[in-house]
């Protein structure tokens, strides 16, 4: 049940078509599997061209997913004419990042007419087994056309 207040009944269509906009994510195997108001769902599979020195997740394509499920999750929230961008964040790698895949999850915590401020969770599955492997406090603009 979601306690925020949606401006854009089309959200859902509005968030697909900025998700495949974004060519980086198509790159990385990053796929869009859930969308509610307030939060989005993000998924990948393990590429070991995507890994750092001793084989997991690169914390780089870790802060890309997180970055991304906040952003869409805060854009769920945002008005139709709007557009949207990251202003900052902070990431914990709190384990290493292996597994077969990853999920990312992004919430908003509050949103507000400019800024709006989220939360994230990565987790990695290994062999049906889900830690999670890094946090994301985020912070998200909302940048609304003129014309």
């Amino acid at each position: 049940m979601s306690v925020f207040q949606v401006q854009d009944p089309h959200y859902e269509a509005r968030v697909r078509n900025t998700f495949a906009g974004q060519a980086a994510l198509a790159t990385l195997g990053i796929t869009l599997v859930g969308i509610g108001p307030g939060t989005v769902e993000l998924r990948m599979p393990y590429d070991a061209t995507l890994s750092q020195q001793n084989g997991f997740l690169h914390g780089g394509v870790i802060s890309t997913g997180l970055d991304t499920a906040c952003g869409l999750a805060s854009y769920t929230l945002m008005p139709a004419n709007a557009d949207i961008l990251t202003v900052e964040f902070k990431i914990n790698l709190l384990a290493p990042a292996r597994g077969q895949t990853f999920r990312f999850v992004g919430n908003v915590i509050k949103p507000g007419r400019t800024l709006v401020v989220s939360e994230g969770r990565a987790y990695a599955n290994d062999d049906g087994r889900e830690k999670l492997i890094a946090s994301i406090s985020a912070t998200m603009m909302t940048m609304v056309s003129r014309s």
